[in-house]
């Protein structure tokens, strides 16, 4: 079997370490605009070669898109005019309602499987894949009743073999859920960053007196630009709303800052907490 990685990053190269891991002998085959990139995954043993997308495709049983979700917008299309019959393809992208839409519309929208693995690091590129990025993780597989049953149970066996957990929604309810979850946190973490880099002009101080906390909150303001303006603006709408939801929480908490209240402070704060039960509870399944 080969499988083609299209975009050789944290997710494609750290999909294709782990499953290389549970199968050795499967051929991997990387496409990447970067030959930077296509060198240090040879060297990483994340892929066995380094292709031109038309000739990976024709070669290809499994056609992995890991690039940003804007690039995948682009070049899906192409990918499945060319898709050998009995091939898939699945991407990997972090927004969903767009990409499913143009495969959609595509004669050949059975042999695609929309997947978003719920895993990722601030950083970005094939040297920062590793191979326990995904196992133990969430796999969110989109609209699999317009996969075909064979390319449907292709990418489902390979994400459980490396040990994923699977769930289904609709693009819209990924969209709507990513945009609190994930979309929202990245966004508070860039603009906390730009917040402290403005009005603290002095890096060094910010050095010393950076606390864990503050470099745990954000370590997201470090991850890929590239990556993550064309998720927001895929997402825009929901976004939009998750911030206009959050900024009214800041505002009220600003308010109640302002006012000296500490009754109502200690009470947002207690509210606030609810969330621990949350992430307990995700923790243990």
């Amino acid at each position: 079997m080969t499988v083609s990685i299209v975009g050789i990053g944290l997710l494609g190269g750290s999909f294709a370490l782990a499953v290389r891991e549970k199968y050795p002998k499967m051929r991997f085959i990387g496409v990447d605009t970067s030959s930077v990139n296509g060198q240090l995954a040879l060297a990483k043993g994340i892929v066995d070669d380094v292709l031109p997308l038309s000739e990976a495709i024709a070669q290809s049983t499994l056609v992995v898109m890991a690039t940003p979700v804007n690039t995948i917008i682009d070049l899906l299309p192409t990918v499945l005019d060319q898709l050998p019959t009995g091939a898939t393809v699945v991407d990997l992208g972090s927004t969903k309602e767009t990409i499913c839409a143009i495969a959609d519309a595509h004669p050949k929208r059975a042999q695609f499987v929309a997947a978003h693995p719920m895993a990722g690091t601030e950083n970005s590129g094939p040297g920062a894949a590793f191979r326990e990025l995904l196992p133990g993780k969430n796999l969110i597989i989109c609209d699999r009743e317009k996969s075909n049953p064979d390319s449907l149970n292709l990418v489902e066996s390979l994400f459980r073999d490396i040990g994923m957990k699977l769930f289904y929604m609709t693009p819209q309810e990924h969209d709507l859920h990513l945009a609190y979850v994930s979309h929202l946190s990245h966004i508070s973490a860039f603009a906390l960053g730009l917040t402290v880099l403005e009005k603290e002009k002095d890096e060094k101080a910010i050095f010393d007196m950076a606390s864990t906390g503050f470099s745990s909150t954000v370590r997201l303001a470090k991850s890929s630009p590239q990556m993550w303006a064309p998720i927001f603006d895929q997402n825009r709408v929901n976004v939009s709303d998750a911030l206009a939801a959050y900024i009214e929480f800041l505002q009220k908490f600003k308010q109640i800052i302002d006012e000296q209240d500490i009754t109502n402070s200690l009470e947002f704060m207690q509210r606030a907490n609810v969330i621990r039960r949350v992430l307990e509870g995700i923790e243990k399944r």
